[in-house]
């Protein structure tokens, strides 16, 4: 497996931990808040764990050992939630640690990885309307974050 592929595991367990706290702090503050946050985790991973499978299979892994190590990866939420729940609210001060390293090495595998291999045998006009799509989800995470 290619070093993105490591890289790829790394940031997604750190992000599963973060989605984890994010479970249990909510669980914390209500059964109705820890509901509405877990389904809308759940709903949020279902397409970045199918980029991430795809990630793994591009770096030389079998189909087989990519859902593997998808499987293991999802770990890292239950351990954080664990966290949150045990902790009783600490998950925000160790979320300011986390979310760091997790935002840099999912930059790291998309400007180094991905990024590369959508434009390398695309026409002009392929490679146009994927880095359009990109800039598309770059504006959603902003006008969601201000509203």
């Amino acid at each position: 497996m290619e070093v993105s592929g490591y890289l790829n595991l790394a940031a997604d367990v750190a992000h599963n931990f973060t989605d984890g706290l994010a479970i249990g702090a909510s669980f914390l503050a209500g059964p109705g808040l820890g509901m509405v946050t877990a389904v809308t985790v759940l709903l949020h991973e279902l397409p970045h764990e199918v980029g991430d499978f795809a990630i793994l299979v591009q770096s030389g892994c079998s189909k087989h050992k990519a859902m593997r190590l998808q499987l293991v990866t999802a770990l890292g939420a239950v351990a954080g939630a664990a966290c949150s729940l045990l902790a009783e609210g600490a998950g925000e001060a160790a979320m300011l640690g986390v979310l760091p390293f997790t935002a840099g090495g999912f930059i790291y595998v998309g400007t180094v990885s991905v990024i590369p291999e959508l434009l390398r045998d695309a026409g002009p006009l392929q490679s146009l309307l994927q880095v359009l799509g990109l800039l598309a989800g770059v504006a959603m995470m902003v006008a969601i974050a201000h509203y």
